[in-house]
């Protein structure tokens, strides 16, 4: 691997790394997966995910107003922060699409930026807190 290389690995690394470190912040108004336009293209320099269609997925979610639906129905947290009903939900549901076996699967999906951009989101529940969700169903 020549320095160049190591170099932009080491970036992307250090890039997701301070995404997806646990900041608490303000409450949030609206749910963390937020894509809402999404575009497939070819060209020379390209960035992308074995999960390909994975965005067009989460905009069809949006348009058929499941987000908004999951939201209104379900209310399992008092506050959210920073992460919806929905953002759970899917989480855990597009992680299954997206060839996941079990919950720590989540994991790899949380470390690509790739996958992250598609879905419009900053970062996405961690496996521990989408067992603690799951958990809450059996309540």
């Amino acid at each position: 691997m020549n320095a160049t290389t190591h170099r932009r690995l080491a970036a992307r690394k250090r890039r997701i790394t301070r995404r997806i470190e646990n900041q608490p912040g303000v409450e949030l108004h609206q749910p963390m997966m937020a894509a809402s336009d999404i575009r497939y293209g070819i060209a020379e320099r390209t960035r992308a995910i074995s999960p390909g269609g994975i965005g067009a997925i989460h905009l069809l979610a949006r348009k058929l107003g499941l987000v908004h639906d999951i939201d209104e129905g379900l209310h399992l947290l008092k506050r959210h922060l920073p992460y919806h009903e929905s953002d759970h939900v899917l989480n855990i549901a597009y992680d299954l699409l997206a060839g996941g076996q079990r919950p720590g699967h989540i994991e790899v999906r949380r470390n690509d930026e790739v996958y992250l951009d598609a879905l419009g989101a900053e970062r996405i529940p961690d496996p521990t807190t989408a067992r603690g969700f799951r958990r809450r169903f059996s309540k």
